[in-house]
């Protein structure tokens, strides 16, 4: 923004909405115009309103709820009105969620050739979730999910006695996988959220849906990135998935599945590297504890019956009393700065957890009561779609932006609060709270008519 001497605090907030709305437009500019060439104005502009109202609306419980959003889209008197016009745009058949899919996935490859140009590393970070509907029972594409609310709660905590045990908890919900884009240091870019169901008419399995995801991945970045997994990808399987769709990766391997090591024998990972001692140390940032860690590494080739090419085995341990990560990969490792580059790549894995947080808690990606199933992938896309302009806000170029936002509108005393690392979580405060008071124009790219 330009210089703002001499403005009172109502001129400069007053400038500031318009100018985040003309960031929000400048994001969404392509795919508007896109859905202006398929379905009626009133419904593009309805689109783009949505996307301002559910930057502004913040309800864990009630955030995607029609008659709530409704409100926000007209006014409160107007809220049935509001209602119908959402229900309007996602109930129309000339526009698929699909759209919205392929708009992130142009974003995200758009950032992998930033960071490939820089010279840096790209990642791909994988990762699973479930959104749970226990509330419900007969909406459309619900199936049974393992409950991680429950899971959770039956955790034993510090000074407290008898969680409730037996077998895990499912109720209804979707499956749910998410692909991040990102480099060794900045903030990611969504690629893709799919959501799946494993019952009735839409009934998919899940290795369809990461074959898919794999197939997609391949063609569009080849071996530009290196895809990051979790240990729920472990296993035989999925390494003979790759062999399909040579991709670089990285995965952490489970430490009761064995590998053919060294000599030659099939063990278990920490069989392999039991006694062997550490190639070197650094200390790293733990982010989750904010505190530095001595870290040792070790590496060795190994190989896997299900995977022709070679492999290499990569442990990271983090001190006394700390599970060491045993990571698996096709990255040649020569040097012991291949082996740290690989340690920090899968430390950004840390992200994508972040990301299921921020949806769930911040975003209210739960709390849809949509009947039918596309409907319902609409809303959320629509949702993805302003996560993936949130997470934009946060490049260095928008600096001047995010500060001015926040000391106006989400300012902060204490020590504490000073160094807490939630930017993205303040910034959305801010934007509802400016958006609340000084509520944004409607979109200028779009023709009146």
């Amino acid at each position: 923004m330009e210089n703002t001497g001499g403005q009172t605090g109502e001129q400069v907030s007053h400038e500031l909405s318009k100018e985040l709305s003309r960031k929000l437009e400048e994001f969404v500019e392509p795919l508007l115009r896109q859905l202006d060439a398929q379905i009626d104005k009133r419904l593009v502009r309805t689109f783009y309103r949505s996307l301002q109202v559910v930057a502004t609306f913040r309800n864990r419980s009630m955030g995607l709820l029609l008659s709530e959003l409704g409100a926000y889209i007209l006014s409160p008197a107007q809220a049935p009105a509001g209602t119908k016009r959402l229900s309007n745009l996602l109930r129309s058949e000339k526009w698929e969620h699909k759209e919205i899919e392929r708009y992130l996935w142009q974003c995200a490859g758009e950032k992998v050739g930033e960071i490939s140009e820089a010279g840096e590393l790209a990642l791909a970070v994988w990762d699973e979730s479930v959104l749970e509907k226990s509330e419900s029972i007969a909406i459309e594409g619900l199936s049974a999910v393992r409950s991680s609310k429950a899971r959770r709660l039956k955790r034993i905590k510090p000074g407290f006695y008898n969680p409730p045990g037996g077998p895990p908890v499912f109720v209804p919900g979707m499956h749910w996988l998410t692909v991040l884009v990102m480099g060794i240091q900045g903030a990611p870019t969504l690629a893709a959220m799919r959501w799946w169901s494993q019952r009735g008419a839409l009934a998919t399995e899940r290795r369809t849906v990461e074959e898919e995801m794999l197939k997609q991945s391949w063609s569009a970045w080849g071996r530009q990135v290196v895809h990051v997994f979790d240990r729920g990808y472990a296993g035989g399987p999925w390494l003979a998935q790759m062999t399909h769709y040579p991709v670089r990766f990285l995965l952490r391997w489970q430490t009761g599945y064995k590998l053919v090591g060294p000599d030659g024998r099939n063990r278990k990972p920490w069989e392999i590297t039991r006694g062997k001692r550490s190639m070197g140390y650094r200390l790293i940032w733990d982010s989750r504890r904010n505190c530095q860690r001595k870290t040792g590494i070790y590496y060795c080739q190994v190989s896997h019956p299900e995977y022709p090419a070679t492999l290499w085995l990569l442990v990271s341990r983090p001190g006394k009393g700390r599970t060491p990560w045993y990571l698996l990969t096709n990255e040649p490792i020569t040097t012991a700065d291949d082996a740290w580059r690989l340690v920090l790549a899968y430390a950004r894995r840390w992200q994508i957890e972040m990301t299921y947080r921020f949806a769930k808690c911040e975003l209210a990606m739960e709390s849809p009561r949509l009947w039918f199933w596309e409907n319902r992938l609409k809303l959320l896309l629509m949702v993805s779609l302003v996560y993936a302009f949130l997470l934009s806000l946060l490049h260095p170029s928008f600096q001047n932006i995010r500060t001015l936002l926040l000391r106006l509108w989400c300012h902060r005393t204490g020590e504490r609060s000073r160094n807490s690392s939630a930017p993205l979580y303040r910034l959305r405060i801010a934007i509802s709270q400016l958006w609340l008071a000084h509520p944004p124009p409607p979109a200028t790219c779009l023709n009146p008519g």
